[in-house]
This record gives C-alpha cells, structure tokens and sequence, in this order.
C-alpha cells in the first residue's frame, strides 16, 4: 500500500514572518515536510500521523495580525517526490555556489550543496540563507573553528568546510533538523562536522573562531552572552534571521561587547550583519 501524505496550502498576508512561525508551528504538531511558495507555505504530514483537529492548536493561524486561507489535499506516495521536482528548484549564489537536491544535475560551479531538506530551515531558498552564504564567500575560513547555531539542515556548516574550516560544530533544538544535518553532513562528504541537538547550553567552555547564528531576533538577543563568551580574539560573528528594521535593536546589543558592524547583505527586507572588534 502506497504511503500517502495530507498536504496543507497556506497562503497568508503579509508573508513575513506569519511563514516562519507557521513552519516552526506545524513542525511541533508532526508536519515534516515544508515547501515556500510565492505568497505562503505548502506543508505535508504523513496520513498516520494526521487527525481533523491538527490545526486546531497552530496559535499563528488565530493572529489578528495575519490573514490566512488553507486548502487541503491528499497525496499519493507516486506523486510525492515529483511535488519536491516541481516545488525545490537549484539555485546559485554569486555564480559560485549551488544549492541542489540529489535529484538535481550538478551545475559545475566552483562549490555544489547537495541538500535534501525534509522539514528542516535552510534550502537556500531563503533570503537569510542565501545571504549567509554570500557573506561566507568573502571570508577566509582555512583552518578556522566555526559554530553553525541554529543549524537547520546543516548547509551554512557544511559550506564553511568546504570553504576550509575545521573543525566545524553545527547545532540545533530541533531533533529532525538534527537527524537531518546529520545525513547532509554524509550526502556531502564532510570529515569535520560534528552535529549535535540542543540549545546554547553546548556553549559552556567552546571556543570558535567564526559563529553563524541564523535564528531569529528574540533568540539571537536572549543568547548574546553565550555567543561572546565562545569567540576568540579577533572573531568574527554572522547574524541573520531578522528584518532591517530590527538593526538598532541588535546593534544595541551587539556594541555591548564592543563589536561593529563591518558589512550589511539585504535582500527583501531580510539582513545579514557581519560583526567584528
């Protein structure tokens, strides 16, 4: 008997950041599959673990601040993989980096991911991401300790090894972003990656020459001391995972510790702050 999954369209006004709420809601309640789209969300469950009141406990969906319509489907098992074919398109960075699913040709650029993403945040597809990436191609990261906090599917953490960081710590809560780290970890060949599922209580004692946390603003600031207390001298810190306007509220933050912006990435209203002494 094929296996069948229930899959929910969620298209909500405005996008940001009903999405990403959502996502981290309906992971919590058993999705584990999420593809964006244009104007919102389309997430799967399998049959088994779906009931009629999975919605009814999603806080986002009862907001005032956001307008949401669901549509509901079933889908086959023999269509499920042609739905990531037609929803997860390759993308490139700069000309020198690809972002791709097993299923996709390799398109030769001078670093190729191979990323299959499940539930977990961090396709490329989105702006924090991406510009993650970007700010990680303009640094030297030969030899250099780096922590991927918040590591989602693992593609900040194994991009830095493949920029030739060692050794590389990738951390997340989340137990399938975990598992999953762990098998992009493998699919991509990296030797020096440890993954490891928790919050910044791993900090205690660490040390990194590089941290890569793309969170959120209310996590990022809540963990501000464990970040500063695990960088060497002369480290560098990469912040994402919150929108332009939220710039003061971080920098507050941020120059405590007597670290100032050196470079800014925007991309639809997303930042990605490089941060150094």
């Amino acid at each position: 008997m094929d296996l069948k999954y229930i899959g929910y369209t969620f298209t909500v006004e405005p996008k940001e950041p009903a999405t990403e709420i959502l996502i981290a809601q309906l992971g919590f309640a058993g999705f584990e599959s999420f593809v964006e789209i244009e104007n919102g969300v389309t997430a799967y469950i399998q049959e088994g673990d779906w009931n009629a009141d999975i919605l009814k406990d999603i806080q986002i969906l009862n907001s005032d601040e956001f307008e949401f319509e669901i549509k509901e489907e079933v889908i086959e098992q023999t269509n499920w993989n042609s739905e990531w074919e037609k929803n997860f398109s390759p993308i490139q960075v700069d000309d020198l980096v690809s972002i791709r699913a097993p299923f996709h040709e390799n398109l030769n650029l001078k670093y190729d991911i191979v990323i299959e993403p499940k539930m977990s945040f961090g396709t490329g597809h989105h702006e924090t991401t991406h510009m993650m990436v970007q700010h990680l191609l303009n640094i030297d990261l030969t030899g250099k300790k780096v922590l991927d906090m918040g590591c989602g599917t693992g593609i900040l953490a194994i991009f830095a090894e493949m920029k030739g960081a060692k050794p590389v710590d990738a951390i997340d809560i989340d137990n399938w972003c975990y598992l999953n780290s762990l098998e992009n970890v493998e699919r991509n060949n990296c030797e020096h990656i440890s993954v490891f599922e928790g919050d910044a209580s791993l900090l205690i004692n660490k040390k990194y020459d590089v941290i890569i946390a793309n969170i959120n603003r209310n996590i990022l600031l809540n963990d501000m001391q464990s970040y500063m207390d695990c960088l060497n001298n002369e480290g560098v810190i990469l912040f994402s995972g919150f929108y332009q306007e939220d710039i003061p509220i971080i920098d507050a933050a941020v120059s405590k510790y007597d670290f100032k912006i050196e470079t800014i990435i925007e991309r639809n209203n997303w930042v990605a702050i490089k941060y150094k002494k």
